[in-house]
């Protein structure tokens, strides 16, 4: 993917969130402070704002860019963890204007290791990164199998499915799911999710 096509993506992706947005408020409503939808859709938009700037940059930029954005604009946990994770991803697209499918892995990794470290959680505490790293293996294993670059990403998206549905049988124990505690079983993160709906956005753009 051309640094031409990201400025789509990411409209996409304003479009995604802000059609999800009601569905993601109200999983949050369930265990959290009711604010991710609202908070991810402005966020979004703020980014859609933004990409005029974007012309001509290379995709470290506008990752970073983004992530800045993101941090400034969206409140709550949601701001910070996505922020890092785009401003990490571009640290690995610096100067570049072409993204392959190493290139993304290596953006997943580092995005991976921004929100471990930002939210100071692992796999399994009910937060996105039940989603996040279950798809990076999905599509490590996938280009290791020899499947082309749309294909290991439909194969992530399923994944993170896959973990979305798995953070339902778990109780949260980081952020402010946790203090519902138990209360927070049979209940989808919303981190999780919304993380779904982006890597699902990159996959139709593939």
């Amino acid at each position: 993917m051309k640094s031409d096509r990201i400025p789509e993506v990411l409209t996409a992706m304003s479009r995604k969130i802000s059609e999800k947005k009601d569905f993601l408020t109200d999983l949050d409503n369930a265990i959290g402070d009711g604010d991710h939808g609202i908070n991810m859709a402005r966020g979004f938009a703020a980014v859609e704002s933004r990409l005029p700037e974007f012309e001509g940059k290379d995709i470290g930029y506008i990752l970073k860019t983004t992530g800045m954005t993101l941090v400034s604009v969206v409140a709550g946990s949601a701001g910070p963890l996505y922020g890092t994770a785009f401003m990490k991803a571009g640290m690995v697209m610096n100067g570049k204007n072409e993204m392959t499918a190493d290139d993304f892995i290596e953006c997943l990794n580092a995005a991976i290791d921004g929100v471990m470290m930002r939210g100071k959680a692992v796999q399994g505490e009910k937060t996105m990164l039940d989603a996040m790293i279950p798809a990076r293996d999905a599509i490590v294993s996938a280009v290791k199998d020899g499947r082309n670059f749309p294909e290991a990403v439909k194969a992530g998206v399923e994944a993170a499915r896959e973990g979305v549905e798995y953070t339902k049988t778990i109780i949260a124990t980081k952020g402010r799911a946790a203090y519902v505690g138990e209360r927070s079983l049979g209940h989808q993160d919303p981190g999780a999710t919304s993380f779904t709906y982006l890597l699902e956005t990159i996959s139709e753009a593939l």
